[in-house]
């Protein structure tokens, strides 16, 4: 505890943040546990920089690509630019990137029905996905939503995990069939308890699946998943996938949209739905934000290097606490999401309340459950972000239901992703909701 006390920074937090001293201490043991680990996402980092690096160069990335036209946008040199250069980081023939797609789920939902017809079945084969993709498929629209994949006499099933939360490729293979368009897999954790699928996990399916049917096209939400790994699911083969710019890849300087990376036929295709049949990608304008969508990228490797270290440390700790975490302390990551069971909705909402306090932008605020448009139960979301709903920010969200789970991510540092963790242990442990700490 000496120790912990002569250091200056742990003095200031002390002084100036009222923070115990117990778990400072807890944190400090937990970051020399987490040595090795942080030092392997550090080489993840590091290559995945150099890749973006590579990519840009490559596209020869200057100036004149940070201006931007008016109107129709037709011929925008910034905007090819940009869908260069993440084609050529995901590994991928075409993108589209774009501020008009307004979220992770609008980019999904924008590939979906640019992929799939009439009589085809959409295959999802990580479990049910995200609530809000759920509404789009229509399993839980309840007759409030029109114009849902079901609406549209589109197909639908889906593939559990098997018991280990991993895919279960003999299920899939069984579940494949003549009317089977797209297979699909939701990485990241989402309001699941289960493990983000790897990208190993992501390939084996992906292989499976082409050698049934070269047809059949496999689809990835990476959302929180780019730049966990060294590889992108589209390394492995797949042949769309899509994401938000409020989250990994906009590296906190993204304002908005969302990308869709693969196989260039399939991309024009899902261009007809993003604007309209003869359109497709040659007119949409980018509103200026070519430099920040660019710059965005650039920093992404180092963003999510300090989100996955903050998620690390999150996960150690509370480990050490006593709660359920997910993934497990040391287990391999494919998303910068750590979830940990609280079973009891004052400790969730005073864990979300604990890491909004600790935001640049309305710290002051203190966030409750509401109805969030999308959700079928109230969710608390802290989102203290200088980019409104960027998720690679520090930021944590619960649904209120059973079994009470909280999901922690994001920090565009690592020191402020470790100062979430503490200001959430610091408040849980002054309202006696944590076990006692000596």
């Amino acid at each position: 505890m000496q120790e912990i006390l002569n250091n200056k920074y742990n003095e200031y937090l002390i002084s100036e943040f009222n923070i115990d001293p117990r778990v400072l201490e807890m944190t400090a043991a937990a970051e020399d546990r987490l040595r090795d680990r942080f030092a392997e996402a550090d080489d993840i980092c590091a290559i995945c920089q150099m890749k973006v690096l590579r990519a840009m160069q490559d596209n020869h990335i200057n100036a004149t690509h940070f201006d931007w036209s008016t109107g129709y946008g037709y011929d925008d040199p910034g905007r090819e630019a940009v869908e260069r250069v993440y084609a050529s980081v995901f590994n991928t023939e075409a993108a589209l990137v774009r501020p008009n797609i307004v979220n992770g789920t609008h980019a999904i939902a924008t590939a979906l029905f640019g992929l799939l017809a009439p009589g085809e079945e959409l295959l999802e084969v990580t479990g049910s996905p995200y609530d809000t993709l759920q509404t789009v498929i229509g399993k839980n629209s309840d007759g409030r939503f029109t114009g849902t994949i079901l609406d549209y006499g589109i197909l639908y099933n889906e593939v559990p995990l098997n018991d280990d939360m991993d895919v279960d490729l003999g299920a899939i293979r069984a579940a494949i069939n003549d009317n089977t368009r797209v297979v699909a897999m939701q990485r990241s954790t989402g309001y699941d308890w289960r493990p983000a699928i790897s990208p190993e996990s992501i390939r084996r399916v992906t292989e499976m699946v082409h050698e049934i049917d070269p047809s059949i096209i496999v689809m990835i939400d990476n959302c929180y998943g780019e730049f966990v790994d060294i590889n992108e699911p589209t390394d492995f083969g797949a042949d769309v996938m899509a994401g938000s710019l409020i989250k990994n890849p906009g590296g906190g300087i993204a304002l908005s949209g969302g990308y869709i990376v693969g196989r260039e036929d399939l991309i024009e295709r899902i261009s007809y739905r993003l604007t309209c049949p003869g359109i497709g990608a040659e007119c949409g304008l980018t509103y200026g934000q070519n430099r920040h969508v660019l710059q965005g990228l650039f920093l992404a490797p180092k963003v999510v290097n300090a989100a996955v270290r903050g998620a690390m440390l999150a996960g150690v700790i509370y480990d050490e606490l006593g709660f359920e975490v997910m993934p497990r302390p040391m287990a391999p990551r494919s998303d910068i999401i750590q979830a940990i069971k609280f079973g009891d909705p004052d400790k969730t909402v005073a864990f979300c309340q604990a890491v909004q306090a600790a935001s640049p932008v309305d710290s002051y605020v203190t966030p409750m459950p509401w109805d969030m448009p999308g959700y079928q139960d109230q969710v608390v979301m802290a989102a203290g972000a200088f980019v409104q709903g960027s998720s690679i920010e520090l930021s944590a969200d619960a649904p209120i239901r059973e079994p009470y789970i909280v999901y922690f991510q994001g920090g565009l540092t690592y020191e402020h992703s470790r100062f979430g963790v503490i200001s959430s242990l610091n408040t849980l442990m002054k309202k006696g909701l944590l076990p006692d700490i000596r």
